[in-house]
Formats: structure tokens, sequence, C-alpha cells
């Protein structure tokens, strides 16, 4: 599989990431098949958050590794923080440096390594000190426990902020991206029209990560939303499942492939992350790193449910 250097790093990253979400309620036979078989497709970078299965994803990946432990050489690993589990009190964010550092040791723990390639903050949090990021990113790095860091689902202007104080460059913004889910897309072709798609709502997000090298990150790039769950079959996404299904044809790929291959036409060097835990869908997904969209094929994909295009 193709790599990507990631800027301001020395990690060289697959173009397409395991996202390991879904692995909480597998075995840990079950997830060393899963990871057996990304790193037989090439696929290097792992993708955690200690809000997935409320640790129970890095709980068994970590199990994985116990028994492979030379396996983590060949692995880019990627965690997240912030996001506080409801629990007996309601879910809420906290991204003070005391739980930064506290959550790193135990991710750490979890996951039967020294060191995190990245550490992303996971979402915003608006009582958040960004003094206090910075000097627990400091910390982090001081002693080698995270190499380089990052975020999630953050605006442009939260990361400007953040990175005023920051000793070290933000290197990724991990972002909800799919064909359906395009916002970060869509923006640039809206902002001269009226009516709602006019409504700026990124302001400007892809743009800003491109002008300052961050690696954008796409979750659930197979998502149509919550509800729907994913627009691949989905009847309520026939003109899309269609034009896929004759690009798909054409490459002898699956569905699944064309929209990842979909993400990775853009020249922004976006990253997707497949969060499947099905060894034989994952092998699906990575076919799109055998062929390139041409230009009309993309946009045929973003025009298939008639957006409103100037």
């Amino acid at each position: 599989m193709k790599t990507i250097l990631i800027p301001n790093t020395d990690l060289n990253a697959s173009i397409i990431s395991l996202g390991c979400m879904r692995i909480s309620e597998k075995s840990v036979d079950e997830t060393e098949e899963l990871v057996r078989t990304a790193l037989d497709e090439g696929i290097n970078f792992f993708d955690h958050a200690d809000i997935y299965g409320r640790g129970k994803s890095e709980t068994v990946f970590g199990e994985v590794l116990k028994r492979h432990p030379e396996w983590r050489s060949r692995m880019i690993l990627q965690s997240k923080c912030g996001i506080v589990p409801a629990g007996t009190e309601r879910r809420s964010f906290n991204s003070s440096k005391e739980y930064i550092i506290d959550s790193v040791h135990k991710i750490l723990e979890r996951l039967h390594t020294d060191y995190l390639d990245i550490l992303l903050i996971h979402r915003i949090d608006v009582l958040a000190d960004p003094r206090e990021i910075a000097e627990a990113f400091d910390e982090l790095k001081e002693q080698g426990l995270v190499h380089y860091f990052g975020v999630s689902n953050y605006t442009p202007s939260s990361m400007q902020l953040l990175q005023k104080y920051l000793h070290q460059p933000i290197v990724v913004d991990q972002l909800q991206l799919s064909i359906t889910h395009s916002l970060i897309i869509d923006s640039a072709y809206f902002s001269d029209m009226r009516g709602d798609d006019a409504i700026v709502r990124d302001t400007g997000l892809l743009d800003y990560c491109r002008l300052n090298d961050i690696s954008v990150q796409a979750w659930s790039p197979l998502q149509a939303s919550w509800e729907e769950g994913t627009f691949i079959n989905n009847p309520g996404y026939p003109k899309l499942n269609a034009r896929l299904q004759e690009i798909a044809d054409k490459y002898g790929v699956t569905k699944s492939a064309v929209a990842i291959a979909w993400i990775l036409r853009h020249p922004a060097g976006i990253m997707p992350i497949a969060g499947t835990a099905n060894p034989e869908h994952l092998k699906g997904l990575c076919q799109a790193d055998q062929f390139t969209l041409t230009r009309q094929e993309w946009y045929d994909i973003y025009m298939a449910e008639e957006k409103p295009l100037p």
C-alpha cells in the first residue's frame, strides 16, 4: 500500500488507516486476525480513542500486542482523549493538564506500549486553557510518552488559538468526511450562493489545514448519518449506489473501495480511517489503493444525489 509522509513528522503512514472503535466487542483472537490482515494489506496506521468501548478497544488491541510485540515496530499508533464518558454523571469534555496526562498513562497501559506516535485531543473543551494543554504536551513529549500531537473535530480558530501556546506543531485534525457528509468540501462551492447551502459551517477548515501542513484524517468515510448508517447499499441513496456500482464494475473492486478512493482522490492527501472490524471487508476497502478515479468519475460520484452546485 502507498504511504504518505505526515507533515512535520517522520511518520510514513499508509494512505488507509484502521480505526479500532468497533473491536471492543471482539475477542483477542478475532482482533488478532483483523490486525494481521491490516498489516498484510500494508496498513501501518491504527487509530484508537480511550472512549472506544470505554477503553476496551485499546485493551483487546493491547492483548494482541502482548502476543506479538514484534508488530509494534511496524505500527503507527494514535489515540485520543478528552471525552469523559457518561457514567453516574452526564458526558462531558475535559482537556485539563491532569486529565490529559492521566489519560495517556492509562492508554499506554491498555495498549501495552511505551509510547504513542500521535495523541489527539478528541473534541473541543470550551473550558480548556490552551496553556494547560501546552504544558501537558510538553511533559508527555519530554518523557517520550508521545511523539506528536494533534486534534479531532477542531475548527480553524480553535487550532490557531491552541497553536499559539504549543511548542509542537499540530500535525493532525481528524474530521468527519464521506461522500454524503462532505461539508468541508462543499463549502468551496457555495461561498457566493444564496440560501442555506451558503451558510458557513466549516469556516474554511480544509483550506486552513492545507495552508498549515495539518494532515486531515477522515472518520466515518462510509457513513451517511448516525441515524441511517452507511450509504453503501442504502435504499435511501439509489443514484449514488448505482454510480458506485458502475465504477466498481469498471475497476473490479467493491463499492466501498470506490467510496474510499473518492476521498483519496482529493489533492489534500486526506487519510480515510476504515472503521471496520471485519477482515474481509477491510480487504475490500484496501482495493482503493489499486486505482485512481478520473476527475469526471469523482464529480459523477459527488453529484450522484444532485447536489446544488452553481
